[in-house]
Formats: structure tokens, C-alpha cells, sequence
């Protein structure tokens, strides 16, 4: 079971944990990352001869005579190793950040596809927002250290190990002056570290937050309008950026107070060398030269530590970004395929419930032994209160959840041995809540499948009687769709997901309250595609309107979880029992509706 708030978990990761699991990542790119330490090598080699050549040529202007010949060959070397350096970062550069690239790409496809594995109630409890920042966001975070800091860490510290040498090569007593610093850069750095993965853990949640506030307030932008509630979402709004804001500012303090830290010992190195160092150049035991090639090579070695510190703040953030990476890649799905489970070549669409027992919530019964049978072709309807348990049987056909007891079998094989696709493959689901994507009409009907040609596209269409509107639109099938859909009714929407749901040739379909909500003369339409759509099948409908199950062939009537009456409508009335006070209430109350203009109609 995962957690509603991922983040209470976020701790359990460890740095090395965390850190073995993005070099996984890089294990493909092996050959790539062997070719960018092999030129990171060279160019640190040549960055390290620098101070050096500058040194002995400042030498040999002090001494007299001066040997241009050699002066101009050290200048050559010189402007020689920096190009050569330029050359070799930028290789290593183009490399790195091309396979970075691949690399993340590799992991959000990962995210993505795992997240595509999770059950229906994992949605309904994590928030949208939060997991587009995960796939979008986080990811993006890890492209800088991929590119940037897993070389350059192990650049700086080949570096540091090569300043080192040279700085004892040149004059060992100043070297070991200058080591008794390395303490307090340690002591500085680890107290940085600490509090640095804590304000990057900070402004990662609390941006997570904000996109989840967006997320879902921009999605309920019509409904805060018409409450009139602009100014107290605005306020709550406000808060949460006055939070991350406090995040980010903590962040920066942090990385503030270190920098200028490093800044104060370097000051103080120098110090200590130019004393020291002074002093031997007065006295004749070092030359002017080495004393400037040590500078150079003190200031090169605070350099390094410097970046190591940045490299390190994006460590960071990349740490904080992983930890939220791998909690989702860490849930694992509450609704899983079998080992050996099962794909089916055909099915019949004979469907039975065996004492079926659900609940969202431990011992919150919303069925309590469920028991029926509908042989392939059969249209089946299930009537009751609101909470009664209608929609929840479709639910569980389609496996969004599954039972607590009992079995559920698909033409005698029970649908857990089934694995998930292979059994939704042969469902179509048509729900009052229609859900379209951006994009095209014909996009939306073959949910971007090749597979699918014009043909196909216009001949569903046509049965289910969408292209009475669709070619009447300037684009025809082309015509684009905005966002869920919105440029479109209620009952055009519908009649897509119609042509939609046709077009897969399912061999069950569900309805659930499809009717609902549109106008009578839509309704007309729809009622007429509904025939045609109920004889592909076995049909399994939710309706609150009973005059549009009249002719189905089995009414169950459910009540708190439990079948209280099953058969036709006719039987049923005949029985006098609880639908036929349904029906009598329904109809004292309620206009005739579209499905009786229908049969009405000669």
C-alpha cells in the first residue's frame, strides 16, 4: 500500500542509496562517460602546467641574461595548453550533455510508464500536481548533475590531488603550512552539507505543494468564480508562496554564509604563504618565481573546493529531486498481473459474480455478497440509491479495484489469472464524464492508434451517429479538440467516446449514466446510437433514468451493497416490489423523457 503523502518517506533514502541508484542510470553510457574522463584528464593536465610555465618564465625575466629562446618556447607552451584545455572541456562538454540527455530521458520514460501501472486509487489520492512535478520537474533537476556534476566532482578532486603534489613538488614546508587548513574547509563543508540537504528538501515539498494548489484550483477555476471565492483562494495562495518563498530564502542563506567562509580562508592561506614565502624569497632559498607559481597554485586549490561546493549545492537539489523520483518509482501498484497470468485471444463476454465482497475502506462493505450471472450478448442494468453499489461492480469487471472475497469470472476464468490489458482490451467503457484529450476528433476516437485508418475512423462514426455534427465542423475529423474538450457539448463529447469505445470493438460494454445531464433533443440521438452499441456485446448500463433500461434483459436492484430483486422490467413490476416503487415514484415525478419520444415515435 503506498503512501497518501510521499513525502513522510522521503528520509528513508540514504545519500549512498540515492547516489548508487542515479549511477545505474549512467551504466549504459559507460563508453561515453570513459571518453569524458579521458579528455577531462588531459585538460586537467594541461591546467596544471600553466602556473608552472608562468612561474619559471617569470624566472627567467628576473635572471640575467635573459634566454628569449626559451622564454618564447615557454609562451608557446603556454597559449599551447590553453587551447589544448579549451579543446578537451569543450569535447568532454558536447559529450556529457548529449548523454544527459539520454539519461534523462530514459528516467522519465521510466517514471512515466510506472506511473501508467498504478490502480485507479492511487489517482484518486495523489495529487496531479505533485506527479507532474515528479515526471517534469525533478527530472530536470538530475539533467545538471548528470551533465555537470558527477564529471566535475572527480575533475576538482584530480585536480585538488594534482595542486597538492605540485604545491610539495615546489617547496614542501610552505605546502604543509598551507595543509593545516584543510580542517577547518572539512569542518565548514560538512556543517554546509548538513544544512544545505535540508533546505533543499524544504523547497522541493513546498514547490511540489504549489503545483498541486495550481493544479487543481486552475482545474476548478469556473467553480471558484461562480462561489465567488477568488480572495480567500488568493489568500491561501499567498500563504504557500510565502512558504516556499522562506524555503528558498533559507536555501540561499545557507549557500551565502559558505561561500564567503571558503572566501576568508583562502584569504588567510595567502596571508601565510606571502609571509612565509616572503621571508624565504629575502633570505635566497626561493625564487620569485616558485613563490608565484605556489600563489597561483593556492589559489587554483581553494578553486576546485569552490566549485566542489556549488557541484555540491546541486547534488543537493538533485538528492532532494531523486528522493521524490524514487518514491514514486518505489510504489508499487496495489493491483498487479499474476506471474502466470493469462492473455486472451477471444472472449464471449459471459460474465458472473460468485458472492462478491468489496470495500474501499477496511470493513466498509459497499457489497456484500454480490451474485450474478450474465451470459455474452446479454444486456444487464443495475438500479438504486446513490451509494448502493452500481458503479463499483464496473469498477471491478474492469479490475480498478479488486474484491476482498469472492470471484469474479470473464467466460468461466477468473479475471485475477487474466493479466490487466489483455482483459480491458476487451472492454469499452462509455461514462457521463467523458474525458478528451488534446488534439484532434480522430485523435480522440483512435486514441492516437496507426492502427486505425480513415475508414475505420468515419465508419464508427457513422454507426453511433457522430458524423451528423462532426461533418458539419469547418475541419470535419480534423477539427481540433482544446483542453478535456471544452470547445464541445456535453452530448458531442458523448458521442465520441461512443465512436471511441466502437471502434476497439469491444466485446463488453459498460455504460454508466451516459444520458445524464444532456439536453432531450441530444438525447434522442444517443438514445438511438445506444441500441445500436447495446447489440455488440454483453452490455452492462448504470441509469438513474429507468425509462431508458426498459428493454435490457436482466434489472438487478441493488440496495446498501446487497441484490435485492433481479429480472426484466415487465417481472419486476409484476412483483410490486422495491424497482416498482422506483418506477412509480420516478414517473409521478418526472416528464416523459427522450427514450419515450423514441418508442413513441411511429
Amino acid at each position: 500500500m503506498f503512501d497518501i503523502d510521499q513525502d513522510k518517506r522521503l528520509n528513508t533514502y540514504s545519500d549512498k542509496v540515492i547516489l548508487k541508484r542515479l549511477l545505474s542510470y549512467a551504466k549504459p553510457y559507460k563508453k561515453e562517460f570513459a571518453i569524458t574522463f579521458i579528455f577531462m584528464i588531459l585538460s586537467v593536465g594541461f591546467a596544471l602546467i600553466e602556473p608552472f610555465i608562468i612561474g619559471y618564465s617569470i624566472d627567467l625575466i628576473v635572471d640575467r641574461p635573459i634566454d628569449f629562446g626559451l622564454l618564447y618556447l615557454m609562451m608557446g607552451l603556454f597559449f599551447g595548453s590553453i587551447i589544448l584545455n579549451a579543446l578537451f572541456n569543450y569535447l568532454q562538454n558536447i559529450i556529457l550533455q548529449k548523454t544527459g540527455q539520454s539519461i534523462i530521458y530514459n528516467i522519465r520514460e521510466q517514471m512515466f510508464k510506472h506511473v501508467q501501472t498504478q490502480d485507479i486509487d492511487y489517482f484518486n489520492q495523489v495529487p496531479t500536481g505533485k506527479l507532474v512535478t515528479r515526471v517534469a520537474n525533478d527530472t530536470n533537476t538530475l539533467n545538471e548533475m548528470y551533465t555537470s556534476v558527477v564529471v566535475n566532482v572527480f575533475r576538482n578532486l584530480i585536480l585538488l590531488i594534482g595542486i597538492i603534489t605540485a604545491l610539495f613538488v615546489l617547496n614542501a614546508q610552505l605546502a604543509l603550512i598551507l595543509m593545516g587548513v584543510i580542517p577547518f574547509i572539512a569542518f565548514f563543508s560538512v556543517l554546509f552539507r548538513t544544512f544545505s540537504r535540508k533546505a533543499y528538501r524544504l523547497v522541493r515539498a513546498n514547490t511540489s505543494i504549489i503545483n498541486g494548489f495550481l493544479a487543481e484550483h486552475l482545474s476548478g477555476m469556473k467553480i471558484i468564480q461562480i462561489f465567488n471565492q477568488e480572495k480567500e483562494k488568493y489568500t491561501s495562495f499567498k500563504g504557500k508562496t510565502e512558504t516556499l518563498k522562506k524555503a528558498q530564502l533559507r536555501q540561499m542563506l545557507v549557500f551565502a554564509v559558505y561561500r564567503p567562509t571558503m572566501y576568508m580562508l583562502y584569504i588567510g592561506a595567502l596571508i601565510i604563504i606571502f609571509y612565509y614565502g616572503g621571508s624565504q624569497v629575502l633570505a635566497g632559498t626561493l625564487t620569485v618565481g616558485v613563490l608565484f607559481s605556489f600563489q597561483n597554485y593556492t589559489r587554483r586549490f581553494f578553486q576546485p573546493i569552490q566549485e566542489l561546493a556549488e557541484q555540491f549545492n546541486v547534488l543537493q537539489s538533485a538528492f532532494a529531486s531523486s528522493e521524490r523520483i524514487f518514491s514514486i518509482l518505489d510504489t508499487v501498484p496495489r493491483i498487479s498481473d499474476e506471474a502466470d497470468a493469462i492473455e486472451l485471444d477471444h472472449v464471449r463476454g459471459e460474465v458472473e459474480f460468485k458472492d462478491v465482497w468489496f470495500a474501499y475502506k477496511k470493513d466498509e462493505w459497499i457489497l456484500q455478497g454480490v451474485t450474478f450471472k450474465v451470459d455474452a450478448n446479454q444486456s444487464v442494468a443495475f438500479v438504486g440509491a446513490t451509494g448502493a453499489g452500481k458503479t463499483t461492480i464496473l469498477k471491478l469487471l474492469t479490475r480498478d479495484y479488486d474484491i476482498q472475497h469472492g470471484q469474479i469470472f470473464l467466460d468461466g476464468i477468473d479475471i485475477k489469472t487474466i493479466k490487466r490489458s489483455s482483459l480491458r482490451s476487451f472492454i469499452g467503457q462509455m461514462l457521463q464524464d467523458v474525458f478528451m484529450f488534446t488534439g484532434t476528433i480522430a485523435s480522440n476516437i483512435t486514441l492516437r492508434d496507426e492502427a486505425f485508418s480513415q475508414k475505420d475512423i468515419e465508419i464508427a462514426a457513422k454507426y453511433v451517429n457522430a458524423e451528423r455534427f462532426i461533418e458539419k465542423l469547418p475541419g470535419s475529423y480534423e477539427e481540433p479538440v482544446l483542453e478535456r474538450g471544452n470547445n464541445y457539448s456535453a452530448g458531442q463529447r458523448q458521442l465520441i467516446s461512443f465512436a471511441r469505445t466502437l471502434i476497439h470493438q469491444p466485446r463488453i460494454i459498460i455504460l454508466d449514466e451516459a444520458t445524464a445531464n444532456i439536453d432531450t433533443e441530444t438525447e434522442i440521438i444517443i438514445q438511438e446510437s445506444l441500441k445500436k452499441m447495446l447489440g455488440i456485446g454483453t452490455s452492462f448500463i448504470v441509469a438513474h433514468r429507468l425509462s431508458t433500461i426498459q428493454h435490457v434483459d436482466q434489472i438487478i436492484v441493488l440496495s446498501h451493497g446487497k441484490i435485492l430483486e433481479k429480472g426484466t422490467h415487465q417481472t419486476l413490476l409484476k412483483e410490486k416490489g422495491h424497482y416498482y416503487k422506483l418506477y412509480q415514484l420516478q414517473f409521478d415525478n418526472e416528464p416523459p423523457h427522450a427514450s419515450e419520444a423514441i418508442s413513441a415515435t411511429p
